[in-house]
């Protein structure tokens, strides 16, 4: 620096050889502390921030993948479930078909024997009412037969032939008259 008060002024864009040499002794120790043993930290840190984000970058699609796969597994369920319901309605609706059919002819059996309980009981009534009015007319037309001759008719076996006569001859008559009837009536 001395030197250089004595030599005169200096053009301020000329460099000052000594501190360019110094500059650049300091600048290569830096670079060599820098290259040896920040450098080989800094790419290690970034090594390991790449490994992380690739990794978290492989995981992330393995588990997209993953949540793929879990979503068509949920869609084959859930379409598998819609086929069963579908399924179990149609068997419950051809169940009850068959219930209903089945009831039915349940009730047409029972009605069936309802009518024919009832066509048998009218059937026994109306035995049962002729059979007592044939006695009641077989009284009544002994009684009357008695009166008009003048003795009892009380043999049983005399009354029993002459009611079946009477009423023999009464069927005769019932019989001939609807047929009369419907002779007269188409005229």
């Amino acid at each position: 620096m001395i030197n250089m008060a004595a030599e005169g002024p200096q053009s301020p864009l000329l460099p000052v050889w000594p501190e360019v040499f110094i500059g650049l002794l300091c600048f290569g120790i830096i670079f060599f502390v820098f290259y040896k043993k920040l450098l080989p930290s800094i790419n290690k840190v970034l090594e390991e921030r790449r490994e992380a984000i690739e990794g978290g970058m492989e995981k992330a699609e393995a588990t997209q993948a993953e949540a793929r796969q879990t979503l068509e597994s949920y869609k084959e369920q859930l379409a598998e479930a819609r086929h069963d319901a579908a399924r179990l309605r149609q068997e419950a609706k051809e169940q009850g078909a068959a219930l209903i059919a089945e009831m039915r002819e349940e009730g047409q059996r029972q009605r069936e024997e309802i009518i024919a309980a009832g066509h048998a009981q009218i059937e026994a009534d109306r035995k049962q009412a002729a059979e007592l009015l044939r006695q009641d007319v077989g009284r009544l037309a002994t009684e009357l037969a008695g009166r008009l001759v003048g003795e009892a008719l009380e043999d049983h076996a005399r009354q029993s032939r002459t009611i079946d006569r009477f009423l023999a001859e009464l069927e005769e008559k019932a019989a001939a008259a609807p047929s009369g009837d419907a002779a007269g009536a188409a005229r």
